[in-house]
């Protein structure tokens, strides 16, 4: 079946619209002038539901594509609030900063810590080599009954990379107004990180022609994530 079957524009633009909404710091509002500064009419409405509906059958392609995730997992957890309510955002990024998984949580204890583990080891599709976390207590139940096996590090700082990773996402959030709920917010954080780890090309460390190159195979996987089938 064609994905774009009984939608009325074409699926170049609605491709577009989604990634610049998934990849830059834009509201739906901003799409729909940008489109709008190139002769394209379509309500900011419109985009919402394209976000929502091909965000994900993006993401689900990207994911599958994906090369490999790294063998040292950096994990972390923050406290977001949706609607009055208090959630906790459990995030795992890789030694490349690639986005592992993201997954909202209304509860911050073992039982949730198992849950997001088996997450990503479903996502990596085996065990790391290490993990780091901070000296949540969590955290040891889950690796002791999970991954025994995997070094496990608590070392002050070393976790680093996993909370700076939270910002890009406070920074969407900010620019959505927060979250207005549970589901939406799980509905962005899993389409997000797949195609920003598509374009996570590490610019300020290769150099131009390198990145150039980077980014020309980015496209291409962009290309194939978003075309007819």
């Amino acid at each position: 079946m064609n994905t774009y079957k009984r939608h009325r524009f074409p699926p170049d633009i609605i491709s577009y619209a989604v990634w610049l909404y998934y990849r830059f710091n834009l509201s739906q509002r901003d799409v729909e002038d940008l489109l709008a500064e190139r002769g394209i009419t379509v309500s900011y409405e419109s985009i919402r539901l394209w976000c929502i509906k091909f965000g994900s059958k993006y993401s689900r392609r990207l994911k599958r594509k994906h090369r490999r995730f790294g063998d040292t997992f950096y994990i972390d957890e923050v406290f977001v609030k949706i609607s009055g309510k208090q959630h906790y955002l459990w995030r795992a990024v890789d030694q490349d900063g690639e986005v592992v998984d993201v997954f909202l949580q209304a509860q911050k204890n073992a039982r949730a810590a198992k849950r997001f583990f088996k997450r990503i080891l479903r996502s990596h599709g085996g065990e790391p080599r290490k993990i780091v976390t901070d000296k949540l207590r969590s955290y040891g139940v889950a690796h002791r009954e999970l991954i025994p096996e995997t070094i496990h590090s608590t070392k002050q700082y070393e976790n680093n990379r996993a909370e700076q990773s939270h910002e890009a996402i406070r920074v969407r959030a900010r620019g959505m107004r927060k979250f207005k709920s549970a589901r939406q917010a799980q509905t962005f954080l899993t389409a997000h990180p797949a195609v920003q780890n598509v374009f996570n090309l590490g610019r300020h460390l290769v150099g131009a022609q390198h990145y150039w190159n980077l980014r020309v195979t980015a496209f291409n996987q962009w290309s194939r994530a978003v075309a007819c089938d």
